[in-house]
Parts: C-alpha cells; sequence; structure tokens
C-alpha cells in the first residue's frame, strides 16, 4: 500500500500530545486526546490552535533538516536565492533549482508535506470548533486563527508548486488540491485563480470572526495569529498575485501598531520578537531542536557544524549596494575594513593569513573553531546553544516594502519612495538615506532595499521568482562571492518555470491530480 502524503482527522490528536513548554502551550501533553474531547470546549480546543503553532517548530520525516517553517526559508528561500551564499557545493542541485522535477526526491515532498499537514490540523478545528461549549467570541476567534493558517499555509504552496502569475494566463494555470474538508481523497487541482480566492476568502472571514469576537492576542505571545497576522498574509498574497491595490491597502493594516525597530533592537541579533514582530514561530532552550533547527544552521554565533564550517554570507553585489551610512552594512564582514585577503576561490580567511580578521570575528561572538569567510553575517544569532531562537514571519519592515512595491505598480512614485524613506531614513537605519528615484530606477530601488532588509529571512529565491528576474550569480574570478559550482545564470522561463512538480506521495495515491505542472 502506498503511503499516502497526509492525514486530517488522525492529525489534530497527534498535534496534541507533542512535548510542550508550559510557556508555550500551557498544557500537560497527552498520549490518548480524541476529537470530541479537544472540542468539547473552547478552552480545550484552545489547545488544538497552540498544537498548529507547534508544528511550525518541529522535527519531519526523520531528517535533520526537516524543522518546519525554518526549513523553507533555508532550503527554498536562502539557498536557491541571488543575495546568499554558502560554500556548500554539495548542495548545488537544490541551489541551483535542478530539483524541481524530481517527483521523489524528499525536498520535492517536504513542502507538500508540510504545509497540509497544517491545512489537515486548520480543516479539523475549522469544521468543529462551531460545536464547542463556551463564549461565542472565543469560538470565533479560535475559527479566524484556523482560517489564517490555512490561508497561509496555501499562500506558500502556490509560490512552490504553482507557476508565477505573471505567466499563469491570469490564473488558468493549474493551481493547488484545495483540500478544505476532513476527506483526504482523490482531488483534481484547481486554477491558480481559484487558489487565490481561496486564499482570499479564508482571510476575509478570517478578518470579520478577529473583529466580531473582539479578542486581540497578549503581544508578548507572538507566535499566536491575530488580525494584523491576517493583514499581513492578505498582503503578502496579494503582492503575489499582482493585485496591488489589496497589496498596498493589507500592507498598511498589518503594520498598525507595529513600529519599526530602533537600531539597538535591530542590532540585537534576530531571535527575539521585538516591538515590529507581527508573527513569529516559538523558540526556547526547554523547547529545542538542537542541532536541527533554523538557528544552528544560520546564526552566526551558533556552535552546530552547519555553521562553524559553512557560515551564511551575504553576495558582494548586495554588499556593495549598501551605504557606508547604512547600520545594516555593520552586520557584514566586510573586506575592506582589512588589508589581509581571504581565498579568492572560496572567500574563507585562516588565521595564518588574517590573524585580525578572525579575531575580529571572534570579539562578535562566533565560536572558536568556526571558518570565517568575507561577507558572513553578524545579523541573524542564537540565543542559546546550538540553535536555539524565535523565528520571525511577518515583520512591519516587509509590509512598508510591499506598500512600495504596491504603489510604484499602481503609477504613485512619490508614494513608493516616502515607503522607502520611512523605512530606510526615519527608522535610523540610514539617517543619510533619501529616494526621489522613479521609473525602473525606483523598481531597482525597492528590489534592493527589500533584499538588504530581509535578507537571510527566507524571502530571496521568492522574490525573484515573483518579479520574473533572471537569476545571476558571479564567481569570485568574475567579481561576485559565488564558489564556481554555484555561480550559475538562468532565465525566469528556464527551470521548469521555477516551480516544483506535485510529489509522486501525492499522485501515486492521488489520480485526479494533475501532473503536468502548468
Amino acid at each position: 500500500m502506498k503511503r499516502k502524503i497526509l492525514t486530517t482527522s488522525m492529525i489534530i490528536i497527534s498535534l496534541i500530545v507533542m512535548s510542550c513548554s508550559q510557556d508555550y502551550l500551557n498544557t500537560e501533553p497527552s498520549s490518548a486526546t480524541s476529537t470530541e474531547t479537544i472540542f468539547k470546549t473552547t478552552s480545550e480546543a484552545k489547545l488544538a490552535i497552540n498544537g498548529l503553532a507547534n508544528l511550525m517548530s518541529i522535527q519531519y520525516l526523520s531528517s535533520q533538516g526537516f524543522n518546519g517553517e525554518g526549513t523553507i526559508k533555508m532550503y527554498y528561500g536562502n539557498y536557491p536565492g541571488a543575495h546568499f551564499t554558502v560554500n556548500l557545493p554539495g548542495w548545488a542541485p537544490i541551489t541551483n533549482s535542478d530539483y524541481f522535477r524530481n517527483l521523489d526526491a524528499i525536498y520535492t515532498y517536504y513542502p507538500w508535506y508540510y504545509y497540509y499537514r497544517i491545512i489537515g490540523n486548520a480543516n479539523t478545528i475549522i469544521l468543529n470548533i462551531d460545536k464547542a461549549s463556551g463564549p461565542d467570541s472565543e469560538k470565533q476567534y479560535i475559527k479566524a486563527q484556523a482560517l489564517s493558517y490555512r490561508s497561509y499555509s496555501f499562500m506558500m504552496l502556490a509560490q512552490l508548486y504553482c507557476l508565477r502569475w505573471s505567466d499563469s494566463n491570469n490564473g488558468a494555470s493549474l493551481g493547488l488540491i484545495l483540500r478544505t474538508d476532513a476527506s483526504d481523497g482523490e482531488m483534481i487541482r484547481s486554477t491558480l485563480a481559484d487558489t487565490y480566492k481561496k486564499i482570499y476568502d479564508d482571510l476575509d472571514e478570517a478578518i470579520a470572526l478577529f473583529t466580531e469576537s473582539g479578542i486581540h492576542r497578549d503581544n508578548s505571545l507572538n507566535y499566536v495569529m491575530d488580525i494584523e497576522v491576517a493583514y499581513a498574509v492578505y498582503a503578502r498574497a496579494a503582492i503575489n498575485r499582482q493585485d496591488y491595490p489589496k497589496a498596498e491597502q493589507m500592507a498598511i493594516k498589518a503594520r498598525n501598531g507595529y513600529s519599526l525597530m530602533n537600531v539597538s533592537d535591530y542590532k540585537a541579533g534576530f531571535s527575539n520578537p521585538n516591538p515590529e514582530w507581527i508573527w513569529s514561530v516559538w523558540g526556547s532552550s526547554d523547547e529545542t531542536l538542537y542541532y536541527y533547527s533554523y538557528f544552528a544552521y544560520i546564526a552566526y554565533n551558533s556552535s552546530a557544524s552547519a555553521v562553524r564550517t559553512y557560515p551564511k554570507c551575504i553576495s558582494k553585489e548586495l554588499f556593495d549596494k549598501i551605504p557606508d551610512t547604512d547600520i545594516r552594512k555593520s552586520l557584514f564582514l566586510n573586506p575592506a575594513d582589512y588589508t589581509e585577503q581571504y581565498n579568492t576561490s572560496t572567500g574563507q580567511y585562516t588565521i595564518a593569513d588574517a590573524p585580525a580578521v578572525v579575531a575580529a570575528a571572534r570579539a562578535k561572538g562566533t565560536d572558536p573553531s568556526a571558518a570565517i569567510y568575507a561577507y558572513m553575517q553578524f545579523k541573524i544569532k542564537c540565543n542559546d546553544q546550538p540553535g536555539v531562537g524565535h523565528m520571525n514571519i511577518f515583520r512591519s519592515s516587509e509590509m512598508y516594502l510591499l506598500e512600495a512595491e504596491a504603489k510604484y505598480f499602481q503609477n504613485n512614485p512619490s508614494g513608493a519612495q516616502n515607503a522607502l524613506i520611512e523605512l530606510n531614513k526615519n527608522s535610523g537605519r540610514d539617517s543619510n538615506y533619501t529616494c526621489t528615484k522613479t521609473g525602473a530606477d525606483l523598481l531597482n530601488e525597492i528590489k534592493t532595499y527589500r533584499g538588504l532588509e530581509l535578507w537571510g529571512e527566507g524571502f530571496d529565491w521568492f522574490d525573484v521568482k515573483r518579479w520574473g528576474d533572471p537569476m545571476a550569480r558571479k564567481s569570485f574570478a568574475n567579481g561576485g562571492s559565488f564558489i564556481s559550482s554555484l555561480a550559475v545564470s538562468f532565465e525566469p522561463n528556464e527551470k521548469n518555470k521555477w516551480t516544483w512538480f506535485i510529489p509522486s506521495r501525492e499522485t501515486n495515491y492521488n489520480k485526479l491530480a494533475e501532473q503536468n505542472n502548468y
């Protein structure tokens, strides 16, 4: 019998029994919890919502690399992007986008499995919460959260497994399998237009329910879904769909109450929520994935071998665009600050050849045995070893960038300029920043600052795909900072139009799911 890619009614039980810290879920794990028990009261149903949050930070598929949302950021957003470099030639097939048609690869399978697992659990909550006893306001708030989780998951899947909107013939191309009930039987793929309609409909209902409930989270609980999170999902989905009026509207609403972080917060390591964070994934020392976590793959001070041996770096091309007055430039190792040289094939400094550079990196908190590379990052750190930290998903910075992009495409250059000035100058990131650019130069400015502001947070590849830009990486020999095996260039219409095939674990049992990726 072929293994099905997901279940629905059974998953809700398993997510409740996963071990969780008291601060996170505020509940003791149970070894046997029925759906009837979970939805007996709203107090008990809250545990199911907290279980959805937990699904975003657990280990999957008995593999160290698959850790919930962090894997999406690293393997699917950072590694294959244009501005994220790491000396990993063995990862060339993933980094160079050569796995899209590999139907049986675990990398093809993982996002589909992960997001449909969240969707299946969200469906169970949506279908059962109205039966629970308890205040209507609590039922509305719980349902709104589940709808927001489902729409977020559909949105992320659409970016990976569907064509970019500009190639979709106004949404006529194939979309997702829109599972919204408790069944896991055979289903056809929707159109991409219907996929986005479902995302919009879920978010419209969620926003209405959040509003009707009158409940707003305690912002110390940053991992909890709230109305501004729904607005943020809406803004990102709308920009993907090239629905620029909606993207602008929702981005402005999403950042309401979430001020841009100050310089001190910006340099604090991106591992703890601050007033700018709209939504994040929980991470604590007593709830850790150890060497399997997102921070154990990226945090510059991690003791994990994935960081010590292979520190993560910004591309030279993006780094060179950062003004010297911008505080974000100090978050990367600048070779121009030293006369000592790095290896021009790999970018690595050695103690023998560059003791001052290595000493400076150690002073910032790198592990005593960590390799030191040109342009390595000091933006993201862990709170505890080997990789403990809270991982942000939405920040108000992104909302300003979405607003700028949406206004640009609505022929409002001054509005786009003002959004960039608010983000870069008025926040203190660069007190000298100004923007008077128009036309293609303004769009390139938006792209540059989106790349800089969101570097390392999992946006890189998704943005380049969405814009329909070529992928262009330069080797050290050609003035860039990618090792030769990763210094590749290809066009938007190549590499399967940057679209992952639906994995065979879906199509083996769901014969109605068309394999044609268009």
